[in-house]
């Protein structure tokens, strides 16, 4: 659904408005900077794979479709969480499962768009390049894309484009999924003097945020990398695990199993050793469906749903009524600072299993993607054989 406006200017804003400058000031350098961080950097597959699941659940949140990433990741291995059981109201439990399958779905647009999608991709990135009032990049783009959703068109496409766009003019030279989202949200001005400037710092902070979750997954990942290295065989798949699982966030033994080509059992095994050396926290605690992260990982455990057990000594039918208590949150720390890596040390690492981990996991994302839409489908047959 494109934003319609009541004035449509036959020019772009003007250059000396010192609002868009500085905006565009900020945008420029928080590109640069990304750009240059990542450039030949051994964890940019890792990287566009955690950003594109991020700007995919930005944009669904612009779109009015909520989703907490904690979800998402659990989604993404089929785990039940507590907003699906927990509910008094079935429409609670679809509008997660809505939100998700709405997010996967503008991933496939970001990731591998195929068919009639890869089409759209391309008209919108035509219109892109046909509109070059400034002779700026960043400027040109904004105002392609406002004229394209002015004159109808629509949202995923375009983001796509804005991808490769970035990577035609040489802003980044990988294809990052740097949109602004943000700057479609519901509350946000739609005459071009002030939506432009809105996208530029909406791209300068998911420039900084990816800049951010870089610099985080390197430290973490290298110190994981440092703890387990030590007194191994050369064959150890051990470090291969922490590799996934400093770029997916949460893996089960199964994705791990098929991510590493090894058995179910084996990978259990790796995942149990991790945990008792602390690089690895399980943020489960289930018999079956077990999701690990990287320590600093937690908070998914206040969003996953453990498994219905019986209560000892209770009886059958349904529980009286308590009055809810509040607990207080408890108090969270900060992580302690780690020290940036530098060339030498990323050197010290073998980083050959990624790329073969990192298309067991985008299969793992299109078995989701397509158990939603099955799960929607039979929704939807069900509503129409009520109706």
């Amino acid at each position: 659904m494109s934003l319609l406006s009541s004035k449509r200017p036959d020019a772009p804003p003007h250059l000396g408005d010192p609002t868009l400058l500085a905006a565009l000031a900020a945008a420029s350098a928080a590109l640069a900077r990304l750009d240059s961080a990542t450039t030949l950097h051994p964890l940019l597959p890792a990287l566009l794979h955690r950003t594109r699941l991020d700007a995919a659940r930005r944009q669904a949140a612009a779109d009015g479709h909520l989703i907490d990433p904690w979800h998402l990741a659990a989604t993404l291995e089929g785990l039940p969480l507590r907003a699906i059981r927990d509910s008094e109201w079935v429409r609670d439990a679809g509008a997660l499962q809505d939100a998700a399958r709405l997010a996967l779905d503008y991933h496939r647009w970001l990731a591998a768009p195929d068919g009639d999608a890869e089409d759209q991709v391309l008209v919108a990135l035509a219109a892109l390049e046909g509109q070059c009032p400034y002779g700026v990049p960043l400027l040109d783009a904004a105002w392609g894309a406002w004229l394209w959703l002015e004159r109808g068109g629509t949202r995923p496409p375009l983001r796509a484009a804005l991808v490769r766009r970035w990577g035609t003019v040489g802003v980044l030279r990988a294809p990052l999924p740097i949109t602004g989202a943000a700057a479609l949200g519901p509350d946000q001005p739609w005459d071009p003097a002030f939506w432009i400037p809105a996208v530029l710092r909406a791209v300068t902070a998911e420039a900084g945020a990816a800049l951010d979750l870089l610099v985080e997954m390197e430290r973490r990942w290298l110190t994981a990398r440092a703890a387990v290295a030590a007194g191994r065989r050369r064959t150890s798949r051990a470090p291969a695990a922490v590799d996934l699982l400093a770029a997916v966030s949460l893996v089960s033994a199964t994705t791990l199993a098929a991510a590493l080509e090894m058995s179910v059992k084996a990978a259990c095994a790796i995942l149990d050793e991790l945990v008792r050396l602390e690089v690895v926290v399980e943020v489960t605690h289930r018999h079956s469906r077990r999701l690990f992260g990287l320590a600093g990982l937690a908070p998914l455990r206040q969003v996953a749903a453990p498994p219905r057990r019986p209560q000892p000594g209770r009886g059958r039918g349904r529980p009286r009524e308590l009055p809810a208590v509040v607990e207080e949150p408890p108090e969270v720390l900060p992580p302690p600072s780690l020290p940036r890596a530098g060339p030498l040390e990323r050197r010290a690492f073998d980083y050959g299993d990624l790329e073969a981990a990192m298309q067991a996991v985008d299969e793992a994302i299109r078995k989701a993607r397509a158990g939603l839409a099955r799960v929607a489908g039979t929704a939807r047959a069900d509503d129409d054989a009520a109706g």
